[in-house]
């Protein structure tokens, strides 16, 4: 039996259409899309003084929401998250703001396509990341752990004494040891 419509089911694919369907066509497609979000990534990446400002604001913010409450990772992640869309408000503690900006140094670097802050002190002598700036938006990755806001010793006596954990404002922390003039006759 003859069928005069044999072959028709067929269609013919054109070579834009061929491309886009092939390995290599997607592996371009790809990267036209990663190549437009590297050049936008690029042109909004923060500046210094829009980093520094953002992170300021930030560091009040971790100091001023900071309770007696013990939290965890997951707690400090979100308040970061909520740090992006809020500001700090007028009633944050000067002194402990104070002792930051007096033990605390931030550091901007600006890595092409996305610029870093990074606090150093002396439990962090190599710096530590406290805010990552991308598309014009600064994330802060700040812990308030990782801040020295107080001065003082850290064990209460010996070198293999317990840490004294910080419990309050008033706590009493003794006095330091006058060490005196270094002679070198005491050996």
């Amino acid at each position: 039996m003859y069928q005069s419509d044999r072959g028709s089911y067929r269609t013919k694919e054109t070579i834009a259409g061929m491309f886009l369907h092939s390995c290599l066509g997607k592996i371009v497609i790809a990267g036209v899309i990663l190549g437009v979000l590297t050049v936008v990534a690029f042109v909004t990446c923060p500046t210094e003084q829009t980093m520094r400002e953002k992170m300021v604001d930030n560091v009040r913010q971790c100091i001023e929401s900071r309770d007696s409450i013990n939290t965890d990772w997951l707690d400090d992640a979100l308040a970061n998250i909520g740090y992006i869309f809020t500001e700090a408000g007028p009633d944050v503690n000067t002194e402990l703001l104070d002792n930051f900006n007096r033990y605390n140094r931030m550091t901007y670097y600006n890595h092409g396509v996305y610029a870093s802050m990074h606090i150093y002190n002396n439990f962090h002598v190599e710096g530590i990341r406290a805010g990552i700036g991308i598309f014009g938006i600064v994330i802060p990755t700040i812990n308030f752990n990782n801040l020295i806001l107080r001065d003082g010793p850290v064990r209460s006596k010996d070198y293999n004494q317990p840490i004294i954990e910080y419990q309050g404002e008033d706590e009493y922390f003794g006095n330091n040891p006058d060490l005196g003039i270094f002679k070198e006759d005491n050996f």
